[in-house]
């Protein structure tokens, strides 16, 4: 009985020493497993920020050339500037290039040189100064100058060029001369400096140029004013300009300022917004706790880790979600699009019920753009573009009369409407209104920033007496002011037609196509990366047209939204994959929904009738939906997606990663899928970038028990990246091409689908 109790004692210490010895190997697993997780997310937001603050360099780079074009794209500027025949108009280049311009721009020091470097006015803050302010810099912008003639840098795109008297010149496809500019980063006077060198072009008599025109060259330092502002628009703190390479501490980010030959100028540093100390102090007690409890410690364990991936999901998502609502601020007071075609509508009416002889009035409609408000959103901060929106509405509303109707169609597309007399004289009125609402910078986090807007303008009953029809009208007249160059207006004329008719024949052949199932669905295997097996099948519209041949869905899609055909067309899709999958066997298939298919009233209701009507089982079928389907009427589409998944249907978030806002929904909705964007996929094998967030967003899926999808697979070396980093499956064309209905059942058919691939 004593060696009983031996043997028992015995076997209880071995079987505590082995529980202990789960316990410390299970807790150092976890607590590794979570210093790494922390490591990873801090490593992938200091990868974010360098990212950030290189694209803002280069915004504001592009905004200083942009900037600078406004006041050198002038006739009147190509006669004061010399290097036409004329002489150099000093008081006049005094003013508006000495003042104006470094006004304008912040610019430190101004230089109008010859096209072959040689100085001819130089200005300091604003004033005259001598030639020795542009020795120092002379060099580099001489090489510059000499590299311009390529035509490689221009502020459009070259349909041709025009012969001047010493060189050949670059055009646009009407005519108008092009500016050749450049910036980039320079040592000036041993600062950090950056550099644009632009051409002084006519905007209006392109006589004026005769020759080779003289060129301003543009000093602005890299100085504490420009970190100021990098500060305040990246939300970034403590930045410094170093000399020498900083040191990467754990409280220490820092990105190189190279010039052109990739030669680092200058350092930026600043500290880093890292979510990883901030976790492990909040949950550094818990796991103290933890190992104090060995009996509940498996429990306690597990609800510190949720608790812990938790907070820092909510930590990411906050930053995201912050963003998110400050380019999508629903206060800005302005009829939607629905309300500004219902008055457009009852404005028609109106001047159609008044006698043929009787002098009508005209509704006149401008439909707004701003320009480049995305690089503003990228460079400065959402947030500041939903401030920037709020001051157009304010300026737009200055500029209107009584009667006049304000509305916003998108993010940063606005409509007004306005019942007057004139016809185009009236439409001029208006186009000069709304072009003087952007003549002035606009109050920018303390900064001045230019912003313009491009205008497009029609008016009933000349260019039509229905709303759609006038809405068309006015949105190919703004087109046609983005090609002549933005920042301008446009009435819509009749030689505008080829366009509208364009699009009314292939809007009535695509609602042929789909009345007479003239369109047709491929599918491209999805694989198991483990064992090159087929997972399941994505499911993707074709249209082949007997003459256009085939027409992408890049370009017949759109035209289905604009037309309203989105909720037929997306009813033919699921009509004819729900009939194509009875042949399928049991293989899965993937179907991406539409935006404005999900927020249609009666989706769910035919996609009800629809399963009953062709007897599928829901759980083979996963609906793909991008984080643009979520940006709108999120509450809706929410409920509309937990109907799906109730309903038995799977929920994929496709192209995960492109926008702001992927981690909140994530916490607000959980998905089966998610798809990673084929842009981290192209071009891995040289981005280390790339591939740590690869692994972050996997380790994220893997972690909210969600399937990761890699896209866009094409070189075995993308294939081993993509598996490294844990991808269950992946899709491109390096195993399969999107298959024919009648091929997939052949396939399917064979007992050779497992490690089948398809010759690239």
């Amino acid at each position: 009985m004593f060696r009983g109790w031996i043997r028992a004692e015995a076997g209880m210490r071995r079987m505590m020493l082995a529980m202990c010895f789960a316990m410390l190997t299970f807790t150092a697993a976890l607590m590794g497993g979570f210093l790494h997780a922390t490591g990873a997310a801090d490593s992938v937001t200091r990868a974010n920020e360098r990212s950030l603050l290189k694209n803002h360099v280069d915004v504001v780079i592009h905004w200083l050339l942009t900037t600078e074009n406004i006041q050198l794209t002038w006739d009147d500027a190509v006669r004061a500037a010399g290097g036409q025949g004329g002489p150099l108009d000093t008081h006049w280049a005094d003013y508006y290039f000495g003042q104006f311009l470094t006004t304008m721009v912040h610019a430190d020091r101004l230089f109008l040189v010859k096209p072959d470097g040689t100085l001819v006015r130089a200005w300091r803050e604003g004033k005259v100064t001598d030639s020795a302010e542009y020795a120092s810099i002379a060099d580099e912008a001489r090489t510059v100058l000499r590299r311009l003639p390529a035509n490689e840098s221009l502020n459009g795109m070259a349909a041709g060029t025009i012969q001047l008297a010493d060189t050949r010149w670059p055009v646009n496809e009407t005519g108008r001369p092009l500016t050749r500019w450049h910036g980039g980063l320079v040592n000036y006077n041993g600062r950090t400096a950056m550099m644009t060198v632009i051409s002084i072009t006519p905007d209006g008599d392109f006589r004026l140029l005769r020759r080779t025109p003289n060129y301003m060259v543009t000093i602005r330092l890299i100085d504490e004013a420009v970190l100021t502002g990098i500060e305040k628009s990246l939300l970034l703190g403590d930045m410094r300009l170093e000399r020498s390479r900083p040191a990467l501490t754990a409280d220490r980010n820092a990105v190189a300022l190279s010039d052109e030959t990739g030669h680092p100028l200058a350092w930026i540093s600043w500290r880093p917004n890292l979510v990883g100390p901030m976790v492990r102090a909040q949950t550094g007690p818990l796991l103290v706790s933890y190992l104090l409890f060995c009996a509940v410690a498996l429990l306690l364990g597990a609800i510190v880790i949720r608790a812990a991936m938790r907070f820092a999901r909510e930590l990411a998502a906050s930053e995201a979600q912050a963003q998110h609502h400050a380019l999508h601020d629903p206060m800005l007071g302005l009829p939607n699009r629905t309300h500004v075609m219902q008055r457009l509508a009852g404005m028609l009416s109106e001047i159609t019920a008044v006698p043929a002889d009787s002098q009508r009035e005209q509704v006149l409609l401008a439909y707004i753009d701003l320009d480049h408000l995305k690089a503003i959103n990228d460079s400065i901060g959402h947030h500041v573009g939903d401030d920037l929106l709020v001051q157009v509405v304010k300026r737009l509303r200055e500029h209107t009369i009584p009667g006049d109707v304000l509305g916003r169609l998108a993010s940063d597309e606005f409509v007004l409407l306005r019942r007057t007399n004139g016809g185009g004289e009236a439409a001029d009125v208006m186009g000069r209104q709304i072009m003087r609402a952007f003549s002035e910078p606009f109050l920018l986090v303390g900064h001045s920033i230019s912003v313009t807007a491009s205008c497009g303008i029609s008016w009933a009953p000349d260019h039509g007496m229905d709303a759609r029809t006038l809405m068309r009208n006015a949105d190919i007249a703004l087109f046609r002011a983005k090609q002549r160059g933005r920042a301008r207006y446009r009435r819509f004329t009749r030689d505008m037609d080829a366009t509208i008719r364009w699009r009314q024949d292939m809007e009535i052949e695509l609602r042929r196509a789909i009345a007479q199932d003239g369109l047709s669905m491929a599918y491209q295997p999805i694989v198991n990366i483990a064992d090159g097996s087929i997972a399941s099948f994505e499911a993707l519209l074709r249209w082949n047209h007997r003459e256009r041949g085939e027409i992408g869905p890049g370009i017949f899609v759109p035209l289905a939204e604009q037309a309203g055909l989105m909720p037929q067309l997306g009813d033919w899709v699921l009509r004819r994959v729900f009939a194509d999958s009875h042949a399928f066997g049991n293989a899965e298939i993937s179907v991406n929904l539409s935006p404005l298919q999900i927020v249609a009233r009666d989706f769910l209701g035919s996609l009800k009738a629809l399963i009953a009507q062709e007897g599928i089982e829901p759980s083979r079928f996963t609906f793909e939906i991008t984080e643009g389907v979520l940006l709108d009427n999120t509450d809706r589409v929410m409920a509309v997606l937990k109907a799906l998944q109730d309903m038995g249907f799977r929920i994929a978030l496709d192209d995960f990663g492109t926008g702001y806002s992927s981690l909140a929904y994530l916490r607000l909705f959980q998905f089966d899928r998610i798809k990673i964007d084929r842009s981290f996929v192209q071009g891995i094998e040289n981005d280390i970038d790339a591939q740590s967030i690869l692994r972050a967003i996997v380790a994220l899926g893997r972690t909210l028990r969600m399937k990761v999808v890699a896209e866009g697979v094409e070189t075995l070396l993308q294939q081993q990246l993509v598996q490294a980093a844990g991808c269950q499956l992946i899709q491109g064309h390096l195993y399969w091409r999107a298959l024919r209905a009648q091929d997939v059942v052949s396939l399917l058919g064979t007992n050779r689908v497992q490690n089948l691939r398809m010759a690239v």
